[in-house]
C-alpha cells in the first residue's frame, strides 16, 4: 500500500508507528514534545521526528509529508494521565495542560482533513467531555466514527492492558479485526522473557546494557524473598509490612510490591515499571523488579529495537518512560491491520485516483 502514508502524533519512541511499519504501513513522521524520544524513534523506523508542542503545531508542517494522491492516515496516543481516576470531574477549563492535547488533535483534523484517523488512549477517556467533544467534531466533518475498548491478550500481547481503540474514516465504518488469542493461548510472562538471562538486582547483562535491573534496598531484597510468585506484600511476615499499608486505607493497594506469574499475561506496563515497589513488576523467580528490556519485550518491542545510543550513558528513569508511555508495538499492528482491511474493503485508492 505505497500510497497509503501515515503521520504519528504524539509519537513517543515509536511504539505504534513500528506497529504500521511492521504491517507494511508507511510513516513516514512522528511528533513529539520530549526530545530524548528523537533517537529511539529515528533509528528504529526511518522516519521523521519532529520535536514540537501539539498547541504550537501548524497543518501545513504535517501536510508537507502527504503527497499528491496520497490515502492520508493520522494516528496518535495523546497522554493518557489527564483521563485516569485521578482527573475526574475536570473539564476542557482544567488547568493540566494535557487536558487539552485532544482538542489539539481536533484542530489539526479539521486543518488537515485526513482520509483515516485513529486514537489509542485509556478506556476512561470515553467518560469526558473531552471525548464526546472529538467524537462529534469528528462526525461534524462527515467522519464515521467507531472505537472499541480492547483488551491486549485478546491479540497476543503479553500484558492485562485494556485500551480505548478510535477510527474514523471518510469511506465508512472500520472494524476492529476479530481477535486472534483466547484465553487458553494467551500469550504470557514466560513466553515473553523466559529465554533472557538471570541477573540479580543491580546488576546489567554483558550481552544487552537494556539488561538491567535495579538495585534493591537490604530491607526491599528481603521483601522480595519473601513474596511468592504472583503474591504481594499481603504475603509477607507483620515485621515487612510498611506503616501504610497496615492502615485501612493502604490495604486495597494489594498490586503493589507485587510479584508477576509466570503463566499469565503481565500487568500493565508504566514509566515505573522497573521499582519493585511500584506495581506488580517482581521477577517471578528471580529476587528483583524485571528489567527494561523485560519490559520492553512485554510492551512487544522487538529485540532489535534500539531506545539509546550504543556506548552512550543514560538515565533508566528515562528509557523506562519511553516504555511505559508506548502503544504496544503489537497494538499498532491490530490498528494498522483494521485499516489495511478497511481500505481494501472499501476500495479507498482507486477512489482517491478517481478524486
Amino acid at each position: 500500500m505505497e500510497n497509503l502514508i501515515t503521520v504519528d502524533l504524539f509519537c513517543g519512541a515509536g511504539g505504534l508507528t513500528h506497529g504500521f511499519i511492521k504491517e507494511g504501513v508507511k510513516v513516514v513522521a512522528g511528533v513529539d514534545s520530549d526530545l530524548s524520544c528523537k533517537y529511539a524513534y529515528e533509528k528504529n523506523n526511518n522516519a521523521q521526528f519532529l520535536h514540537r508542542n501539539i498547541e504550537e503545531l501548524s497543518a501545513e508542517e504535517i501536510s508537507v509529508f502527504y503527497p499528491d494522491g496520497a490515502v492520508k492516515v493520522l494516528v496518535g496516543c495523546a497522554p493518557c494521565q489527564p483521563f485516569s481516576t485521578y482527573a475526574k470531574g475536570k473539564t476542557k477549563k482544567s488547568p493540566d495542560k494535557k487536558w487539552k492535547l485532544l482538542y489539539e488533535f481536533s484542530r489539526l483534523i479539521k486543518e488537515i482533513h485526513p482520509d483515516i484517523i485513529s486514537m489509542e488512549n485509556v478506556p476512561g477517556l470515553k467518560k469526558h467531555r473531552v471525548f464526546r467533544d472529538f467524537v462529534r467534531d469528528l462526525e461534524r466533518l462527515g467522519y464515521e466514527v467507531s472505537y472499541y475498548i480492547v483488551y491486549c491478550p485478546d491479540y497476543g500481547i503479553p500484558q492485562s492492558r485494556t485500551r480505548l481503540v478510535l477510527f474514523a474514516s471518510k469511506y465508512g465504518k472500520i472494524d476492529l479485526i476479530e481477535k486472534t488469542h483466547m484465553p487458553e493461548n494467551y500469550k504470557t510472562v514466560k513466553d515473553a522473557i523466559d529465554n533472557l538471562e538471570p541477573l540479580e538486582d543491580g546488576e546489567v547483562s554483558y550481552l544487552d546494557t537494556l539488561h538491567r535491573a535495579s538495585k534493591l534496598s537490604d530491607t526491599n531484597k528481603l521483601r522480595i524473598i519473601n513474596t511468592p510468585e504472583g503474591g504481594s506484600w499481603k504475603d509477607w511476615d507483620e515485621s515487612l509490612v510498611l506503616s501504610c499499608h497496615k492502615k485501612e486505607s493502604g490495604k486495597s493497594y494489594s498490586g503493589v510490591y507485587g510479584r508477576m506469574r509466570w503463566d499469565m499475561p503481565a500487568p500493565t506496563m508504566t514509566t515505573q515499571c522497573y521499582g519493585f515497589g511500584n506495581g506488580r513488576f517482581g521477577h517471578p523467580e528471580q529476587h528483583r523488579a524485571i528489567s527494561l528490556r523485560e519490559a520492553a519485550f512485554i510492551q512487544t518491542f522487538p529485540e532489535y529495537y534500539e531506545f539509546v545510543e550504543p556506548d552512550n550513558p543514560f538515565f533508566i528513569k528515562v528509557v523506562a518512560r519511553h516504555i511505559g508511555n508506548a502503544v504496544p508495538v503489537d497494538m499498532g499492528r491490530v490498528i494498522a491491520r483494521s485499516i489495511k482491511r478497511h481500505i481494501t474493503e472499501r476500495d479507498i485508492k482507486n477512489i482517491k485516483n478517481i478524486n
